[in-house]
């Protein structure tokens, strides 16, 4: 990529965090991005449609900055609990990142697109679980669980939340492994 785009993407999205820290996404503006970006509106719609673009554009390279940092996504099948420790620490390694693009109306895009995510690695992995009703009730569990555990005790001892929420994905293993077993049958 031409450096001068890589620098002007630079500075719309530092833009877009800057203001989105202050302000929810709906109350942001076109011209005061282009403002505080220090860009014209046509710069601007030149890199995306709106500002809900941008705001997408950037959750998902969020959502996939996460995903991407999860080195064994089917630990999630064959080992829950070393998962959840792997999903926790890529979730605290963007919490600043999350909290303000995942502010407001946006709170609850983030923990389906993460489950999505991982979801789809998964099913890469293992494509007979795709349509497989129990299999994703379990996978939504352990992911929707994991990051609304967190979100919910983060202000407590950080190891002790990780521990906690580990051992309790790591329980749901026997029933993983009952239905690894009858797939292979």
């Amino acid at each position: 990529m031409d450096l001068r785009i890589e620098k002007t993407e630079r500075g719309i999205k530092n833009a877009f965090i800057e203001l989105r820290s202050r302000k929810h996404l709906e109350k942001i503006t076109v011209k005061e991005l282009c403002e505080s970006a220090r860009i014209n509106k046509s710069t601007f719609y030149a890199h995306y449609k709106d500002i809900y673009d941008l705001s997408d554009a950037m959750e998902e390279e969020v959502v996939q900055s996460i995903a991407n940092s999860i080195q064994h996504p089917e630990y999630l099948m064959e080992h829950p609990a070393e998962f959840a420790r792997e999903l926790l620490m890529a979730y605290i390694s963007q919490n600043s990142l999350t909290a303000i693009l995942f502010s407001g109306s946006q709170a609850n895009h983030f923990a389906d697109s993460i489950e999505r995510s991982i979801k789809q690695m998964i099913f890469e992995k293992y494509p007979e679980f795709e349509e497989d009703t129990a299999m994703n009730v379990m996978l939504s569990f352990c992911i929707q669980g994991s990051y609304h555990a967190y979100q919910k005790n983060r202000s407590g001892d950080i190891m002790t939340v990780i521990d906690v929420i580990a051992g309790m994905t790591g329980a749901v293993r026997p029933m993983y492994e009952e239905r690894l077993g009858e797939s292979r049958s």
